[in-house]
């Protein structure tokens, strides 16, 4: 009696394992859960014209630095990293600007010849504009883009920013 209870209840064990332990294959998932990661497309305007100066990001209070680059870190593709010009006066970062964004007044190429990463109490006092930004749109991953300056030009001339995030 009790190897015939035994029997079944591993049976029922088995078959509830079976069946109920499904879980999806990467094959069968839908494509919208398939997160995609790539460089992030930010797009700004700027109170001044700081189209050559190195971008650093300081803290909420603006009294430390949050990220800054070393002298070999303001490079993109082998070229200096200066951002891209788009339509109206839009700049498309290649560097990392963020809302705490503030450029030095080194530019890209006097920053590169640095022979070392100044410290940070040097970088505070290299602060050229620590609140340059008027306008700063995050606007997706560059894998979402078949023509990213095209597309953006596209949608600056057209007025239509407001599909991407307004960050400032």
């Amino acid at each position: 009696m009790y190897k015939n209870l035994t029997f079944k209840l591993l049976c029922i064990v088995f078959i509830a394992f079976l069946f109920g332990c499904k879980s999806k294959s990467p094959l069968t998932q839908s494509h919208n859960t398939i997160n995609v990661t790539g460089p992030q497309v930010v797009i700004y305007k700027t109170k001044d014209n700081y189209f050559m100066h190195v971008p650093v990001s300081l803290s909420a209070d603006k009294l430390s630095l949050t990220s800054y680059p070393a002298p070999s870190d303001v490079f993109y593709n082998g070229d200096l990293a200066y951002p891209v010009k788009l339509e109206n006066g839009y700049l498309l970062d290649r560097r990392g600007i963020n809302e705490g964004c503030a450029f030095l007044k080194l530019t890209y190429y006097e920053y590169s010849r640095l022979d070392h990463t100044p410290t940070q109490e040097e970088l505070m006092n290299l602060i050229l504009d620590p609140d340059p930004l008027t306008e700063l749109y995050y606007c997706g991953r560059k894998n979402d883009f078949k023509d990213l300056e095209s597309e953006l030009n596209q949608a600056i001339l057209s007025g239509n920013l407001d599909k991407f995030k307004r960050i400032r």
